[in-house]
């Protein structure tokens, strides 16, 4: 079971990426995946996840209207779109993997790390000018 996280760089306020977390060893589509962000000295933080089966969608309050997860099965691959980037998003993006069953998980699981048991390496965004 692998995670690849990817997409990320420098680019300016206002600007957009687009992450992507390529799995490998397991089809995508049956867990919900998760991305989360820590920037140096804060803790892990809680961005977005796409659930199994329905594909319904939670956005952490900082992002919404501007991050769109999504998943893509032929290519087992879930991407973020973010738009309208704020120097604040910079951050070490990860994306993660649940084995608890979607019908299991609260919201709060949801945007708990620990809920997560397997993990990419990171690919890193920064905003600035």
């Amino acid at each position: 079971v692998q995670l690849q996280a990817s997409g990320g760089g420098l680019v300016q306020p206002g600007g957009s990426l687009r992450l992507s977390c390529a799995a490998s060893g397991f089809t995508l589509d049956y867990y919900t995946i998760g991305w989360f962000r820590q920037a140096p000295g804060k803790e892990r933080e809680w961005v977005s996840c796409i659930s199994s089966s329905n594909s319904r969608t939670y956005y952490a309050g900082s992002v919404k209207g501007r991050f769109t997860i999504s998943r893509d099965n032929a290519e087992n691959t879930v991407y973020l779109q973010m738009n309208r980037l704020k120097p604040e998003d910079t951050s070490l993006y990860y994306c993660a993997r649940t084995s608890t069953p979607n019908s299991l998980l609260s919201l709060r699981n949801r945007q708990n790390p620990r809920t997560y048991d397997y993990w990419g390496q990171g690919t890193l965004v920064t905003v600035s000018s």
